[in-house]
């Protein structure tokens, strides 16, 4: 049995008054993470779990770089001459019967890319020249091009991309990774997400890193790459004994309360996530101590630049965090809706991610790490091969787009999948986006058909009615 759980009971200490514990019962750690799950807790996860992992696994952790707006397949990791053929007209009748008839004004107009595409590594998979540091790592990277869903619309996508459904009301892939598995890490939480550069574009969907119909505790924890995790401070004049006693009465208060009630989700997850928050406040000040990091590194990852500094810090948190036991991180980075000028656009979203991105492969490789790490690269859709208007963007394409992984037991230098020969279908290997989930599970040792969670007597699976295998060809 968890410490949490024991019933010792002893006198507060006499300096604990009345105005320092009604301090100490909101001093904003329940703003932290209802949000992580303790380690060992993952065999009190349901009724019913199989001992996990089910087979042996080939990442100990994920990182999703979760590029939010949609980046172009057929600028990036889908190269398609015939658009430079066809450039200025419609899509032919051959390919224009499979596209789903969402917006019939994408069929007009075909817009050759502004990138060349060059064949990289030893592997020669080709890649844009959009993305020549990412390039560089061509070997590592299995291309998956053939993604597809029906949801054009950035939020509902962005859940389907994240959770399965567009409505959002499924648990998060993360989530689902620390229900089965709990925490390696009893100072930091499991599951984290870092959420930038979102001005003036569609907002975060808190569903991406939400518990869904799972336990609150399985959350992912919000932070902010430069701040840190919010309230995690201790307060000036307050000593760890101090805070400890402060934190024993009120876990004891709120332990004889959930006794009388007996079951409640968010109340048992507010109880860990005292124990969490006081933990985190030792050693988060020092997983965001990016400055003990070498210069060659922090250069690395473009913490020298204004365009790189902001990703660049986050991927180097991810490393840090990797390295700490962190389970599950996620980072969104929003911008890539380029619905006008796509050269524009996406050289600037290339300019913000191409090298820190580049830096976390090669620093996770140098030290080790890359071989247990799963990294995931992609957006909640793709976007048309076609022209939206005169403004030389491209529209929402969710029928045919790219994702890569990398690490984690991923043999690199591969393609998986095709489209047609302007990147608007599927023609070969789709993989829906739970297909990814169930991939991503694999690797960290779960069968996602094994994973269940009774869920008002409905057994509830990752990849739910609908099913879904992992791309087991993705692995060496």
């Amino acid at each position: 049995m968890s410490h949490l759980h024991q019933a010792n009971m002893y006198q507060p200490s006499p300096e604990i008054t009345r105005r320092s514990f009604a301090a100490a019962s909101g001093f904003g750690i329940g703003s932290l993470a209802l949000r992580s799950l303790l380690a060992g807790d993952a065999s009190t996860a349901g009724p019913g779990d199989t001992p996990l992992p089910h087979h042996p696994p080939t990442a100990r952790s994920v990182i999703v770089l979760f590029m939010a707006g949609g980046p172009s397949q057929v600028d990036t990791f889908d190269p398609k001459p015939e658009l430079a053929k066809l450039a200025g007209k419609d899509v032919p009748d051959s390919i224009a019967r499979n596209v789903p008839k969402i917006k019939r004004a994408g069929l007009k107009n075909l817009l050759a890319s502004p990138w060349k595409f060059i064949p990289r590594g030893e592997s020669g998979i080709p890649i844009s020249t959009l993305l020549p540091e990412t390039a560089r790592h061509a070997d590592d990277l299995c291309v998956i091009r053939s993604m597809t869903h029906r949801n054009p619309v950035h939020g509902p996508g962005e859940c389907v991309a994240l959770t399965g459904t567009g409505a959002g009301d499924r648990p998060s892939v993360g989530a689902w990774s620390i229900y089965g598995l709990g925490s390696e890490s009893r100072e930091l939480p499991a599951f984290i997400t870092m959420n930038l550069m979102t001005e003036g574009m569609q907002h975060p969907q808190a569903a991406g890193w939400g518990p869904g119909f799972l336990p609150s505790r399985y959350q992912g924890t919000v932070v902010e790459p430069v701040r840190g995790i919010d309230d995690v401070d201790m307060p000036a004049g307050v000593s760890n004994e101090r805070r400890q006693r402060e934190l024993e009465v009120i876990r004891q208060l709120n332990r004889r309360y959930l006794d009388s009630v007996e079951h409640h989700s968010e109340l048992e997850a507010r109880i860990r996530s005292y124990e969490m928050a006081f933990r985190m406040q030792t050693a988060a000040p020092e997983l965001f101590d990016t400055g003990q990091e070498s210069k060659q590194t922090q250069q690395l990852y473009g913490l020298d630049a204004d365009a790189t500094k902001t990703v660049g810090r986050a991927c180097l948190l991810a490393r840090r965090m990797v390295e700490r036991g962190v389970r599950f991180i996620q980072i969104r980075v929003g911008g890539w809706d380029a619905h006008g000028n796509i050269r524009g656009n996406h050289t600037n979203m290339a300019g913000r991610t191409d090298k820190p991105i580049a830096g976390l492969i090669a620093d996770l490789k140098r030290r080790g790490l890359l071989d247990s790490t799963l990294l995931v690269w992609g957006g909640e859709f793709g976007r048309t091969p076609t022209m939206e208007g005169r403004a030389k963007g491209r529209d929402h394409s969710p029928a045919a787009y790219a994702v890569w992984l990398a690490g984690g037991g991923v043999r690199g230098g591969q393609i998986i999948g095709e489209t047609d020969p302007i990147g608007y279908t599927v023609t070969a290997r789709p993989v829906k986006p739970v297909e990814l989930h169930a991939t991503m599970l694999h690797a960290l040792g779960i069968n996602s058909d094994r994973l269940v969670y009774d869920h008002h007597g409905l057994q509830e699976t990752p990849v739910g009615v609908t099913g879904g295998r992992p791309v087991l060809e993705a692995f060496a």
